[in-house]
């Protein structure tokens, strides 16, 4: 497929400029991404998926990304946009922990924050104590989140700790979550997690089964077994899901899982803090193809200046790939994700050499 869309010779040049000043201001975050993908990226005009990622959390800063990250905020933004499916009761919600409701502590809940992954205290029974979870929770509520990883979007959230219900998740029978990857309203693959069997399996949107493991449970024999009422789960988050991401060029949309229904549960913007792997790279071939950087809000923005000259160079060369891509879905969808795809899209911009 050809199309009359060209990079010029100035637009290049313009490209290797930017790949150079944003190596250069960022050299912890190139050093780290070699180190963890074994290439020297070009975080300008990105092509492989960890690119990609590693451009949204440099350049594409989208006002949206913060409220989607942030817990509390996002709950109310899927009740918006997605108003039949639930999200967790939050029953409480605070800048103290000092000050949660002792009886809720009695009972059975979850003990969150708003800015960050991983800290979840899961209550049961009185336990842990009150105590254990105050210190615990001050200790979150201190700390900056996504530094390391410059996933800038949660830098901006004013931390709260909160108290949400704590669902009867289907684990051992079903799965206790359900996440899906929208690119621009497609949906490439979903994964159903159940972590109390320690299994998961991945799947296309119609609920067929794709050859591949992830990097949790990289296991043959940790596949998770499949059943009806799994099936129907998994079409009915791929049906959700791109109505949460609306027009994001990429995000990973959660759900958790019980015996009655699913509820909604994070959007996530740097899957993996931006390096994910699974071990069919068809998978991730997948996500490349449909991730359009075109309609990142960056590139959506009017800009001024030399902003403007490196948007207008991105935006020719994301669409002059595009227009090398295959315009149908992936040839035996119905059938699973062909390990023979190419994982690479060509690039049609020399890239610029780099000292050292």
């Amino acid at each position: 497929m050809k199309t009359g869309i060209r990079v010029s010779p100035g637009q290049r040049a313009i490209l290797a400029a930017a790949r150079l000043v944003l190596t250069l201001r960022h050299p912890l975050l190139i050093r780290r991404f070699m180190r963890k993908t074994g290439y020297l990226p070009n975080p300008a005009a990105p092509v492989r998926y960890h690119e990609r990622m590693l451009w949204r959390k440099i350049v594409d800063h989208d006002p949206l990304f913060v409220t989607l990250s942030d817990k509390l905020a996002a709950k109310d933004y899927i009740s918006a946009v997605c108003p039949e499916v639930k999200s967790p009761r939050t029953l409480w919600a605070g800048t103290d922990p000092e000050d949660i409701p002792p009886e809720l502590l009695a009972g059975d809940v979850v003990v969150k924050t708003n800015h960050g992954c991983e800290m979840n205290i899961f209550v049961s029974g009185g336990k842990p104590d009150r105590a254990t979870i105050v210190r615990a929770t001050k200790g979150w509520l201190k700390s900056r989140y996504g530094i390391s990883q410059h996933e800038w979007a949660y830098w901006s959230i004013v931390p709260k700790v909160f108290v949400e219900e704590l669902l009867p998740l289907a684990g051992g029978e079903i799965a206790t979550e359900i996440k899906v990857q929208v690119c621009s309203g497609v949906v490439c693959h979903v994964r159903a997690e159940d972590k109390k069997a320690l299994r998961s399996r991945l799947f296309d949107p119609e609920g067929n089964p794709l050859p591949g493991r992830d990097v949790d449970y990289p296991r043959e024999d940790q596949a998770l077994e499949i059943t009806p009422r799994l099936l129907d789960y998994i079409r009915q988050a791929a049906a959700l899901a791109p109505r949460i991401a609306g027009d994001l060029d990429y995000a990973r949309i959660d759900f958790l899982v019980t015996d009655k229904e699913l509820y909604a549960g994070e959007i996530t913007l740097y899957t993996g803090g931006g390096y994910s792997v699974w071990s069919n790279p068809a998978i991730m071939a997948d996500i490349e193809r449909n991730w359009r950087l075109d309609q990142a809000k960056f590139l959506q923005r009017k800009h001024r200046g030399i902003a403007r000259l490196y948007a207008d160079a991105l935006r020719a060369k994301c669409l002059v790939e595009a227009g090398q891509r295959a315009p149908t879905p992936i040839e035996g969808r119905q059938s699973g994700i062909s390990d023979a795809m190419d994982p690479t899209v060509p690039d049609v911009v020399p890239q610029a050499t780099l000292p050292g």
